[in-house]
């Protein structure tokens, strides 16, 4: 059903009364991105923005799953704007929110990774990785900050994971967010191992009490203008499904890698979660002056709920690392059923966001684009998008995760997405993969060697981003690296 979703020759949108999955099959006849063109209300809309952690790209019903169910999401996805090629700026959950929360990618604010960089077995890296930063510098000027200079009210139900205390970063109200980045060991029910939290009822789910946490917010504010940042700890692992979920999957047909039901249980009472949070802002009245942002953090972990037709998971940068999906809804300026093939990043939400909110004070610069001109002229200029992980992360599963080798999920290199082509560069042996997307969305045959001229003109545009950006790549040899060690039988 998504063998090839982005066949496109430009980027575009569509609007459709038929079922998002059926889509994707017939992506080719898309050739512009339009939305609604009314000028927009003097009254700044509330602003929702829901951060999945892991949630993979083929994790939910209106992106193809037919094993997952999240039939809220599927009415969200109808009522907005769906983002076929959408990316996370990193592909594991520390850097990707720091460029989410900052606008900025990460050689300039150093969040690489989840500390430490040097992840997998020493004997296995032939470099000294770039030592990485945990968290976002308090001098950066962040997202909620941007926001409070708007008027917003900002609030945060969930995983912060960027610093320690959300409040000095532009947070007012803040459940459950330090950084911690998982919920810890059985986590997902009360008692909590999170901070800024109260237990509740011995069994109440993390999940459900942070919607409720968000829900008074709601209330709360609904008379003020609010920005509500919802990152929810699910689908982190450990995988814990409420009993009663994990058996309503028990009996259901999976398909090849989606088949496990206490995951799909995380899913489902996602799903319920967000539509609790939707059935609220009709309940107020908010509805129609709210922009909702629904998105995932990276990739899915691919032993736990298979990508396919994307290449590997979480923490890689091939496509089931980094493209994550993604929908926007804002009545009447987005009209509702469209889908966009137009590549876009979790970047741009910050200038999206500032654009819409025009605060007092602006960021000074920002990494991403402004994204409104989509949902009205319908285009946006092109542009690359790209990715630096000096780095290292060791594997999950082998074989499974499907890497450049069954070690790491990621090695220290370089990638840039130029339309429809992806190169990558890999710092240790110097070597380049390209890969046309319109053809080989799998990535799974290198044209390096054939298009020799497409590889040479990405390959510059990636060194001047690097050297722009100051970029750290390593060169330092590790003395511990043994060629001849063999990890596995």
């Amino acid at each position: 059903m998504m063998q090839h979703p982005i066949k496109a020759p430009s980027p575009k949108i569509v609007r459709t009364a038929v079922l998002l999955p059926l889509l994707l099959s017939c992506i080719s006849v898309f050739t512009s991105c339009r939305g609604n063109k009314e000028k927009p209300r003097d009254k700044k809309p509330n602003i929702v923005l829901i951060n999945i952690d892991d949630l993979g790209y083929k994790d939910l019903g209106f992106m193809g799953s037919t094993y997952y169910e999240t039939p809220h999401l599927d009415a969200l996805a109808k009522e907005g704007m769906v983002f076929l090629r959408a990316y996370a700026g990193a592909s594991n959950c520390a850097p990707s929110r720091a460029c989410l929360l900052s606008g900025l990618n990460t050689p300039r604010h150093g969040v690489y990774t989840v500390s430490p960089s040097d992840r997998g077995n020493a004997k296995t890296r032939k470099l000294i990785p770039i030592k990485n930063t945990p968290h976002l510098n308090d001098t950066l000027y962040t997202l909620p900050q941007m926001l409070k200079s708007a008027g917003y009210v900002t609030g945060s139900f969930g995983k912060w994971h960027v610093g320690h205390d959300p409040k000095p970063q532009g947070i007012d109200v803040n459940v459950g967010g330090s950084s911690k980045g998982n919920p810890g060991r059985n986590g997902y029910f009360s008692p909590y191992n999170i901070d800024n939290i109260t237990d509740g009822k011995r069994g109440e789910y993390l999940t459900d009490r942070l919607t409720q946490e968000a829900l008074s917010f709601i209330e709360t504010h609904k008379d003020t203008t609010f920005f509500l940042y919802m990152p929810y700890y699910t689908v982190h692992t450990p995988i814990m499904g409420k009993k009663e979920l994990v058996e309503r999957f028990r009996g259901k047909k999976g398909e090849k890698g989606q088949n496990r039901p206490d995951y799909a249980a995380m899913v489902y009472a996602m799903d319920q979660n967000v539509g609790r949070l939707m059935h609220a802002l009709r309940q107020y009245g908010l509805e129609e002056n709210t922009l909702v942002i629904f998105t995932s953090d990276n990739g899915g972990i691919r032993a736990i709920s298979g990508q396919d037709p994307l290449r590997a998971g979480k923490g890689s940068y091939y496509e089931g690392g980094i493209r994550v999906p993604l929908v926007i809804k804002w009545p009447k300026k987005i009209e509702p059923q469209s889908v966009c093939s137009v590549p876009v990043s979790n970047l741009d939400f910050y200038p999206t966001l500032q654009h819409i909110a025009q605060p007092r004070k602006k960021a000074d610069f920002l990494d991403g684009v402004d994204l409104a001109p989509l949902f009205t002229t319908g285009s946006i200029a092109d542009r690359e998008l790209y990715f630096h992980f000096p780095i290292y992360l060791q594997q999950y599963d082998g074989i499974k995760d499907q890497g450049r080798d069954p070690l790491f999920r990621t090695r220290p290199g370089s990638v840039i997405i130029s339309g429809h082509w992806k190169l990558h560069e890999y710092f240790e042996d110097g070597a380049l993969e390209l890969y046309d997307l319109s053809e080989d969305i799998g990535e799974t045959s290198n044209l390096a060697q054939e298009n020799p001229e497409k590889t040479k003109e990405l390959y510059e545009k990636l060194k001047k981003w690097r050297a722009r950006t100051q970029a750290p790549v390593p060169t330092e040899p590790n003395s511990a690296y043994d060629a001849d060690f063999r990890p596995y039988p």
